[in-house]
């Protein structure tokens, strides 16, 4: 882990690379066993992929909102570190706001997270939580993470 995060520090920050960077990451979090995807990633936006499975559902067959609020912290997360020197800062979110707008029993989400501001100290994300096959959005949030100095 301190190897790659020693090569994102150094190096020019593309979706290519998040590609490959988010490979070697994902099999230490949460997202290896819910099986989320990277969609995307580029300067203003994150997407990832998840299909809704009985590993995501709570007891009445729904997708489980804690899982929602975790694929949109992850997104928000690992978008705040692009084009940031992490040998010297360290995104650490501080707020978290999620309103849960409809159900879903299976099929796909689809997570976007966007950029509303980004400052020295902070940065917004809007994230939005899309049922991939009737494009109707299910939960909606807003994640702040504070760029902690090392």
């Amino acid at each position: 882990m301190k190897e790659m995060l020693n090569e994102i520090e150094n190096t020019e920050h593309t979706s290519e690379k998040w590609f490959q960077w988010y490979k070697e990451f994902r099999p230490r979090t949460a997202l290896e066993p819910h099986n989320v995807e990277l969609v995307d990633i580029n300067e203003d936006q994150i997407v990832l992929r998840m299909e809704i499975g009985d590993h995501a559902k709570q007891p009445y067959g729904l997708l489980h909102g804690g899982i929602s609020m975790m694929l949109a912290e992850s997104a928000a997360s690992i978008h705040a570190r692009w084009d940031v020197d992490l040998s010297k800062t360290a995104p650490v979110g501080i707020e978290v706001n999620g309103s849960h707008l409809r159900p879903a029993t299976d099929g796909h989400v689809l997570t976007t997270a966007r950029v509303i501001r980004k400052s020295k100290t902070l940065i917004h994300h809007h994230i939005e939580l899309i049922h991939e096959e009737s494009g109707k959005m299910l939960s909606m949030a807003r994640i702040t993470n504070l760029y902690k100095t090392l």
